[in-house]
């Protein structure tokens, strides 16, 4: 089973799981991912934060994680 991820999964967890995913939080503004206190957030606190759309983060992310 693919990992799965939702607007309460903490950045750190998912960066730990498979740093590939990196990218995916530069491109939404997100610069701050070696910060102790952005590894510790939530996807959608970081995005209210970045004024991004959690929702369309939590599909981009599971959907790479699927075609792993």
């Amino acid at each position: 089973m693919a990992y799965e991820v939702n607007k309460n999964t903490i950045i750190g967890d998912i960066l730990d799981h498979d740093f590939d995913v990196a990218p995916f939080f530069l491109e939404m503004g997100m610069h701050c991912l070696g910060c102790p206190a952005s590894r510790g957030e939530t996807i959608a606190e970081a995005c209210e934060v970045h004024g991004t759309d959690a929702d369309e983060l939590v599909n981009k992310l599971n959907t790479f994680f699927a075609g792993k």
